[in-house]
């Protein structure tokens, strides 16, 4: 197993022997950094399988450069790192944290023969969680003049607990964001413009959920400060295939750094291994298809 570290700040776990054949792309949030999926893949990769953390465009920057892309753009990047990622794989799990699990949603949608799992960290539908202000509802009033340079500018800074239940782990985080380490922790601000891309992108998926047949595993924390655990609730109703669930009861919404990170990852390894199984399992069954005689 190696660590490849890029100048984007993408990393790539690869794999040892057959099973690094196996390759999960994880995606990280909206604002967010590679490196919030790092302690997950590295789990996975001690496992042998090969693990890509893409960077998507815009982010471990600045506000602007984040306002400076939309949702289509971080599609293109994770759709992209999915591309080099079967370059040496023959089986494919995309997922993602938050935001990032939306992402692997619609990579699942549009690339049925492609994506065999999807791995949905606290997915993020709607900003519905505990800690989220009361007046949410004027993010709806603001996403219909996002058009506007001015208001796509608003900020909405980051506020304790900062997605993390874990006291020591998140004065860390927080460190390191309030100081000013977007590439390390993600921005400390989130314009509004990013905000109605998400938005988009959102809209874009949920229309595509029952058309979803690959298998999901969901791993949602029942105390989620940014997204409730209704998100996870309406993916399992409306997903068109098996969807096993997860409901972590010590974290909040960073569940991939977060208390029960270990208990995530193992969870997360048994899902690719009964990934592995069912392609196993079909490759068989295919292989033992007889051809009609003249056909």
């Amino acid at each position: 197993m190696g660590q490849k570290q890029r100048g984007d700040h993408s990393l790539l776990f690869r794999g040892a022997s057959a099973r690094g054949r196996t390759g999960v792309l994880l995606i990280h949030g909206l604002g967010g950094t590679p490196l919030e999926l790092k302690t997950v893949a590295r789990g996975l990769a001690a496992r042998g399988w090969t693990v890509s953390c893409c960077q998507l465009a815009g982010h471990c920057g600045t506000e602007e450069d984040l306002l400076g892309t939309g949702w289509a753009d971080w599609y293109a990047s994770a759709e992209r790192a999915m591309a080099e990622l079967e370059r040496d794989c023959d089986t494919i799990l995309v997922g993602g944290l938050s935001i990032g699990a939306v992402l692997a949603l619609r990579l699942a949608a549009l690339n049925k023969d492609r994506v065999h799992g999807t791995i949905l960290f606290a997915p993020t539908l709607w900003y519905d969680g505990w800690a989220v202000p009361w007046y949410r509802f004027m993010l709806k009033l603001g996403f219909i003049f996002s058009y506007d340079k001015w208001v796509r500018r608003l900020k909405f800074p980051e506020r304790d607990p900062f997605g993390i239940k874990d006291p020591t782990i998140r004065a860390l985080v927080a460190g390191a964001m309030l100081s000013g380490k977007s590439a390390e922790a993600g921005l400390v601000c989130t314009p509004l413009g990013a905000l109605a891309e998400a938005d988009e992108l959102v809209k874009d998926v949920l229309h595509r959920l029952s058309g979803i047949k690959t298998p999901a595993l969901i791993v949602h924390p029942r105390e989620d400060d940014i997204s409730d655990l209704s998100n996870a609730i309406h993916l399992q109703r409306k997903l068109g295939g098996l969807a096993d669930c997860l409901v972590l009861d010590d974290s909040y919404h960073i569940v991939t750094v977060d208390r029960q990170r270990d208990i995530l990852i193992d969870r997360t390894a048994n899902f690719i291994d009964f990934i592995e199984r069912r392609q196993a399992r079909d490759a068989d069954a295919a292989a033992r298809v007889v051809p009609l005689a003249g056909a």
